[in-house]
């Protein structure tokens, strides 16, 4: 092995060491460390990690500024090791992130594609898809983080999940009201008289006993929301906005009630399984509802002084 091999074989037990999962990132940093070998190059330059954060031609400009930023921290260990190294420096190939506008389900709109599901066959592919997205709707689960949670992790006595190698790679715990645990436990019995013998240790489970992919959940989804006119030119709603909504609805219900917000915060953050209640805040944003609530407590606590 070459010694920027070495190199990289320990930031990246590192970097496991620090909790970060590497995925995709290991693999980028290895076809660079190729990259670099076949170009003869026993240094990282600027000119390189862009020449290689390019690769391969025609590939979208946010796809390369990712490419670079995954050289940029791997460069900047080698520079403290040794100064030949160049760290490309940040903004470069840097793309302004654009968040797509989350579209909120309003209360019909759940009870309306919760009715679909009930409408797929057969049974037990009803009740998962059923079971699924209510799930998500009711406790804002990353859809992710519901479709790998094992049969152990679901404690229909307790009434709590736990969330194992979220992002980041945390784990929480998620208490359920006792109406989620209800539908959690049909939906377990439902897949057990139908499929007694399951391939997987998965909670939630096909037709055939396999582990329900991510993939055929959204298209599942998508084809839920086209039926119901939830889709349109100009609304494009994600199975990611389900946790939105949660969100949303949960802040908008503690301004009716007059919560502390600033003090609840950081309760929804780790329940939501946020790093900082920073990015809880993001959910405030473009939220027309949310902002008429705000008012609305101005307005009392002013007593309608303008």
């Amino acid at each position: 092995m070459s010694a920027l091999g070495e190199h990289l074989e320990d930031y990246l037990r590192m970097r496991r060491a620090l909790g970060f999962q590497l995925g995709l990132y290991r693999e980028r940093l290895r076809g660079f460390l190729a990259y670099l070998e076949a170009t003869g190059a026993s240094t990282v330059t600027v000119e390189l990690a862009v020449a290689w954060a390019w690769l391969p031609d025609g590939i979208k400009p946010i796809t390369a500024s990712y490419r670079l930023s995954t050289v940029r921290g791997f460069a900047r260990y080698l520079h403290a090791i040794d100064p030949a190294h160049e760290v490309p420096p940040p903004g470069l190939l840097a793309v302004p992130r654009r968040r797509p506008a989350p579209y909120l389900y309003s209360p019909e709109d759940l009870a309306r594609m919760l009715e679909m599901t009930r409408l797929l066959r057969p049974p037990l592919r009803a009740a998962a898809y059923e079971t699924l997205f209510g799930l998500l709707a009711a406790c804002g689960l990353r859809i992710g983080e519901a479709l790998a949670l094992p049969g152990d992790d679901v404690d229909l006595d307790d009434g709590v999940l736990t969330i194992r190698h979220a992002k980041f790679d945390r784990m929480r715990l998620v208490p359920l009201h006792p109406s989620v645990t209800a539908a959690l436990r049909e939906y377990a019995a439902v897949r057990d008289r139908f499929c007694p013998a399951l391939r997987t240790d998965r909670f939630f489970v096909t037709a055939t006993g396999c582990a329900l992919q991510r993939r055929e959940a959204e298209r599942v989804f998508h084809a839920i929301t086209v039926r119901l006119g939830l889709r349109t030119g100009t609304a494009r709603p994600r199975v990611h906005d389900l946790r939105h909504t949660f969100a949303v609805h949960t802040l908008i219900d503690w301004q009716r009630e007059g919560a502390d917000i600033p003090a609840l915060l950081p309760v929804l953050s780790t329940y939501l399984g946020h790093v900082e209640p920073a990015s809880t805040y993001w959910y405030l944003s473009a939220t027309p509802k949310l902002m008429q609530a705000a008012a609305a407590r101005l307005e009392q606590h002013f007593g309608g002084r303008s």
